[in-house]
């Protein structure tokens, strides 16, 4: 599923399963899946190794002892020192409602799946969370198919830059503002397909889907946010300094 390169650490996944037989079954799936699984059947255990380690991914069971997804996502989302603190989560349950999803993705999930877990389910939302993680932060074979020269590519990457620096100062403006969010966004999804700008068109699309959503959710994908932001800004910032040289 995900494009580990020769040499490098797969992804890490936490999970957070009191059930025996589910956390089997689901280590095995990940693991098929090229992921790297830590395993814990309690909440607080969960949350104490979220805070402790930077996961890729946290896929965590509504129902755990002492807490459950809510509210490990809703502690994590708001403590400025846990190494997790912006890490995508994949919420289950088995009494899964409208209610009950509604709560979770305000409360900071990224997507929330109904028990028993299907495989092909859950590899399609794995996909979606962990997508930016193996992307590059500027593809210049998908830049050039789109652009048709290196010259417009460049040139193209000149305004490219220009537009992220402007939205990186006016993004906590946009955070009051869902609608205005929502179309800059899909804006911006259009100039990374131009510049090959893989990993913060992605980055869009899942801010796209939090950017109606209230609350610590919202607020935890917007700061998720400004790192492929950041990133993308620097390497842009290297490759043109780099052909100007």
């Amino acid at each position: 599923m995900t494009d580990v390169e020769a040499g490098s650490s797969p992804p890490r996944v936490l999970l957070a399963e009191d059930d025996p037989v589910s956390a089997s079954f689901l280590t095995e799936a990940l693991q098929a899946l090229g992921l790297e699984v830590q395993w814990c059947a309690d909440g607080a255990g969960a949350l104490a190794l979220a805070r402790e380690e930077a996961f890729a991914l946290l896929l965590l069971d509504c129902r755990l002892p002492g807490m459950g997804a809510k509210d490990i996502v809703t502690a994590l989302r708001s403590d400025g020192k846990a190494a997790s603190r912006h890490a995508p989560v994949l919420a289950s349950s088995a009494d899964l409602g409208p209610g009950l999803e509604r709560e979770l993705l305000t409360a900071g999930c990224q997507c929330v799946l109904a028990k028993p877990l299907r495989l092909e389910d859950l590899e399609r939302s794995l996909q979606a969370c962990l997508a930016a993680h193996s992307l590059a932060l500027i593809d210049d074979r998908a830049g050039l198919q789109a652009s048709g020269s290196t010259r417009n590519l460049q040139a193209l990457r000149g305004l490219f830059l220009a537009e992220l620096e402007a939205l990186s100062l006016e993004l906590s403006r946009l955070a009051g503002e869902p609608q205005a969010l929502y179309e800059r966004l899909h804006r911006l999804r259009a100039s990374c397909g131009f510049c090959g700008a893989k990993a913060l068109a992605e980055a869009c699309r899942q801010l796209g889907m939090q950017a109606g959503i209230s609350g610590p959710g919202r607020t935890g994908a917007l700061e998720a946010f400004r790192r492929p932001l950041a990133a993308t800004i620097e390497a842009l910032r290297n490759d043109l300094a780099r052909h100007d040289g």
